[in-house]
C-alpha cells in the first residue's frame, strides 16, 4: 500500500459494516450529477511531508478544473489516521467524494459496501479495465466480485544500499538472500552505524515484511477458506526470523523498534544505515538531499536462489488505489476526476513525482520509467509480487499481527529473548483479536 507511508494505521476497533447506507461524499452543498462543481478529494501521504504532496497535487488539481470547471477541496491525511477515517466516513455519511486508499486494504473497505463498484459501466467511463495491469489489478477488492477501486500508483519493496558504505566494508555488491544480508549487516554494523533501518512501531511496515517472509517460508496467514492462521509453523518462523534481525543477528538497532515515521528512510538517507528495504524511496530520499548515484537498489532478497514465485517472493504488490463513495451526490463529476487521475499524462506527472510505477499499461512503458531503478521496481511487479490476502478482515489482521510484531521489537529492543514460543504467544495473541467465524 502506501506510497511513502509515514506510520501504521491505528487500531482498528469499528466493525466492518455488511452495507452503510447512509454514506455520502462531501460534497452535498456544492455539487451534483446536474451541477457537478466542487469534489472533495481525500489524498494520502505519498511524500516526505504533507507539504510536499500538496505541492505535487495543487498544478493537476487547477489543470482538472480548467478543464472541466469542477474545483476539487483537497486533503491529505496522513497514514495513521487514513483507515479510521475512512471507517468512521463509511458509517457517518461524513466523507470525502474521491479518494486513496492503500491497497491492501480494499477487500477490507470493500465489505463495508460503502464504496462504488467498479463493473464494465463505471470501468467504461474511464477507458476500460484493460489499460491497467494484472498485478495492480489483483489488489483492489475480492476475487470474483468487481473492484472496489481502481489503481492509481504502484510499487514494490527494494532493497537500497550505501555504495560508499559497502565499499569501505569491502563487500562487493548487494546481498541477494537473507544469510548475505546479516554477514554482510555485521561487517557494517559498527562506529554508531548500523546495517540495517526498520520501522518497527509501524504495523503496516511489520506486516508487509512479515508477509514477505510468511511467503518465503511457505506459509499464508490465512487459509483458503479465509480463515486467520497465525500460528502455523511456517508464519511463527517467519515473523521470528524478521525480528531476529535485530533480537539474534543485531544488524538494526535498538531504537528502530521505537520507529514509526519514516525514520529508518531518513537514517539512510543521513548514512546511519547502510541498507533500507522501501518502497519506491527514490523521491523520498532526494527530498533529504540523498543524491540518486550515492545508493544502489536491487531485489529484496530471499532465502535461496533468484526472487520469483511461491516460495521465491520477495515483496506484496504495494500501491495505491483511487475509489469513490457510490452515494456521492456528484457521481459523474467523481468519475470524470477518477479518469483525469488515471490518464496517460497524469500517470506519467504524479508517477514520476513520487517515483512509484503507473499501473496504466501505457503510461508504464514511457521512456520516464526506464530507469535501473525502475527496472527492478517492475521486474518484481511482473514476476515476484504477490497480493495480500484479499479477505474483508484484511485491515483487521494488519492492524492485530502488525502490532504483535512491534511488542516483538519493543522485547528485543529491551535486550529480552525472542523465542519461538515468545513469537507463537504474540501471534496467538493477535489471532484471537480476529473476527469469529
Amino acid at each position: 500500500m502506501r506510497r511513502i507511508r509515514a506510520a501504521a494505521a491505528g487500531a482498528v476497533t469499528i466493525s466492518l459494516l455488511t452495507a452503510a447506507t447512509a454514506c455520502g461524499g462531501g460534497s452535498s452543498s456544492g455539487g451534483s450529477n446536474a451541477s457537478p462543481k466542487t469534489l472533495t478529494y481525500w489524498a494520502s501521504n505519498q511524500g516526505a511531508s504533507i507539504e510536499i504532496d500538496k505541492k505535487v497535487l495543487a498544478p493537476e488539481l487547477a489543470k482538472f478544473q480548467k478543464q472541466t470547471g469542477i474545483k476539487v477541496k483537497l486533503e491529505v491525511v496522513p497514514w495513521s489516521d487514513l483507515l479510521n477515517r475512512i471507517l468512521t466516513a463509511t458509517t457517518s455519511g461524513q466523507g470525502p467524494d474521491v479518494l486513496n486508499i492503500g491497497n491492501t486494504w480494499s477487500a477490507s473497505l470493500q465489505a463495508t459496501g460503502a464504496l462504488l463498484p467498479w463493473d464494465a459501466k463505471n470501468f467504461a467511463k474511464i477507458g476500460g479495465r484493460d489499460r491497467f495491469v494484472d498485478s495492480a489489478l489483483g489488489s483492489t477488492g475480492a476475487e470474483g466480485k468487481d473492484p472496489a477501486a481502481v489503481p492509481l500508483y504502484s510499487m514494490a519493496y527494494a532493497l537500497y544500499y550505501n555504495k560508499q558504505m559497502f565499499a569501505d566494508a569491502g563487500i562487493a555488491g548487494p546481498p541477494a538472500t537473507w544469510d548475505e544480508l546479516v554477514a554482510d549487516g555485521k561487517k557494517l554494523s559498527k562506529g554508531g552505524k548500523w546495517g540495517l533501518g526498520a520501522e518497527g512501531s509501524n504495523a503496516s511496515e511489520n506486516i508487509h515484511h512479515a508477509f514477505v517472509f510468511a511467503k518465503q517460508h511457505g506459509a499464508d496467514f490465512f487459509t483458503a477458506d479465509g480463515t486467520a492462521d497465525f500460528t502455523n509453523d511456517g508464519v511463527v518462523s517467519a515473523v521470528k526470523q524478521y525480528v531476529d534481525l535485530m533480537a539474534k543477528d543485531k544488524i538494526i538497532a535498538p531504537g528502530n523498534a521505537e520507529y514509526a515515521q519514516n525514520q529508518s528512510v531518513s537514517d539512510f538517507a543521513k548514512g546511519k544505515n547502510a541498507m533500507l528495504l522501501w518502497q519506491s524511496a527514490a523521491a523520498n530520499l532526494k527530498s533529504q538531499g540523498m543524491a540518486d548515484d550515492t545508493y544502489g537498489i536491487a531485489p529484496v532478497p530471499v532465502q535461496s536462489g533468484a526472487p520469483g514465485t511461491g516460495t521465491n517472493v520477495n515483496s506484496m504488490v504495494a500501491g495505491i488505489n483511487l475509489a469513490v463513495f457510490k452515494n456521492t451526490k456528484n457521481l459523474d463529476g467523481a468519475a470524470k476526476f477518477v479518469k483525469f487521475l488515471t490518464s496517460d499524462p497524469e500517470q506519467k506527472i504524479l508517477n514520476g513525482a513520487y517515483t512509484s510505477i503507473p499501473p496504466v499499461k501505457t503510461a508504464q512503458t514511457d521512456t520516464a520509467f526506464n530507469s535501473p531503478s525502475n527496472a527492478v521496481l517492475k521486474d518484481t511487479l511482473a514476476k515476484s509480487a504477490a497480493a495480500l490476502p484479499q479477505v474483508a478482515d484484511e485491515s483487521q489482521f494488519e492492524t492485530a499481527v502488525g502490532t504483535a510484531v512491534k511488542g516483538l521489537f519493543a522485547e528485543a529492543a529491551a535486550g529480552r529473548a525472542v523465542t519461538t514460543a515468545s513469537v507463537k504467544a504474540a501471534l496467538e495473541k493477535a489471532q484471537q483479536q480476529m473476527p469469529k467465524k
